[in-house]
């Protein structure tokens, strides 16, 4: 969707990627370290001033202990995280339960790993007032009616990208006796961790028994504005970390050498800018929100990411993915369906993905032309 929005200079809240640059002290702190010489292969690891950095704020903000020595590596972004883990812990044959809409990378690594993807589809939105659809919810019970004993582990993303639901206590509580009960790993993607507009982001290795057992995967991108710095990192037990790290090995070995001691920056920035990032996308989220209901569009406001789902089929599209390849040429705004995150697409047809993570005055004009949308038949 975004060759389509370049190629016909439509809006692009399609794909998820910050318009702003990271803060000045990050940036600043960058330049500093190529003038510091900064070129050369970083430790496998991580340098370890990142490292330390990371357990800093897993304790700082959710309690979480973990030796920067032996359980903190550092990864090129976080899907590499992802993709050292499970090609570390999953033997041809293992199961591998996934939430549905799910991200198309893990489908990928779960294929690499030589495991089987087992989805769990979310309960989509229903009805609600003014426009508001409810939130997607997990169903416990789903999730443990599909455990077999050839599953390995759990991969979780909360928030969860793309319907922006964040998992409170009782639903991760919930997830965690499954794992205890059936002796499973989980692998979480919390990259979205600082974007949360509705209760707070509690990691699952927070949850009784996980933190034996659980992989906790993060990245400065979401958080910082700058995504392609690709500095992730994964938090777990020695044992677990150095499965990660072997893997890592052979895939990337290590990158980012001056970025690393950047985002040692960002995260010893004050918390209070961490919480800044937040309310900032709170006010975009609901700005793009509000038009969208404005414009006739019914809309679910997520909790976290910076993603809104939309129901297009108010205004005559039943089909999401024929209006996200029509709107960059008609409307001047792109897109992404939500039936592209799933196997079957028939329960969110017409559902389609948002990204508020742009400019006041990008959204305001991109809801702008959306406005035009009820002028237009489905064609």
């Amino acid at each position: 969707m975004t060759a389509l929005a370049v190629a016909h200079e439509a809006v692009n809240l399609g794909q998820g990627f910050p318009d702003e640059d990271p803060p000045a002290a990050v940036v600043a702190a960058a330049h500093a370290a190529l003038d510091a010489g900064h070129h050369q292969y970083a430790p496998g690891p991580g340098i370890p001033e990142l490292r330390a950095a990371i357990a800093s704020h897993q304790q700082a903000w959710y309690g979480l202990a973990f030796d920067p020595d032996t359980e903190v590596t550092v990864t090129f972004g976080a899907t590499e995280a992802v993709a050292a883990t499970l090609l570390a812990v999953c033997e041809t044959g293992d199961e591998v339960l996934v939430l549905e809409p799910t991200y198309d990378a893990y489908t990928a690594v779960i294929a690499m790993a030589g495991a089987r993807e087992v989805r769990v589809p979310l309960t989509p939105p229903s009805g609600g007032p003014g426009g508001e659809r409810d939130a997607w919810r997990l169903d416990l019970d789903r999730l443990a009616s599909a455990i077999t004993p050839r599953t390995r582990l759990l991969l979780l993303n909360s928030p969860h990208n793309p319907t922006g639901v964040v998992l409170g206590a009782e639903e991760l509580d919930g997830i965690a006796r499954l794992c205890v009960d059936h002796d499973l790993l989980a692998v979480t993607d919390e990259v979205y961790e600082h974007l949360v507009y509705d209760g707070e982001h509690l990691p699952l290795a927070t949850r009784p028994g996980m933190a034996e057992r659980t992989v906790t995967i993060s990245s400065a991108g979401k958080t910082f504005s700058c995504t392609g710095w690709k500095i992730g990192w994964a938090c777990a037990p020695p044992a677990l970390t150095a499965a990660v790290r072997t893997t890592k090995q052979f895939l990337s070995f290590a990158g980012g050498t001056p970025l690393q001691h950047a985002v040692v920056t960002a995260l010893g920035l004050p918390s209070a800018e961490l919480t800044a990032v937040g309310e900032l996308h709170r006010a975009r989220r609901d700005l793009l929100a509000d038009g969208l209901v404005a414009a006739g569009i019914p809309t679910t406001r997520a909790a976290g990411t910076y993603f809104v789902t939309a129901d297009v089929a108010a205004i005559g599209w039943d089909d999401g993915a024929a209006f996200c390849r029509w709107a960059p040429a008609a409307l001047g705004v792109a897109a992404v369906p939500v039936s592209a995150f799933v196997e079957d697409p028939a329960p969110v047809a017409s559902l389609v993905r948002f990204a508020f993570c742009k400019p006041d005055a990008v959204l305001t004009e991109g809801v702008r032309r959306l406005g035009a949308a009820r002028l237009w038949s489905a064609r």
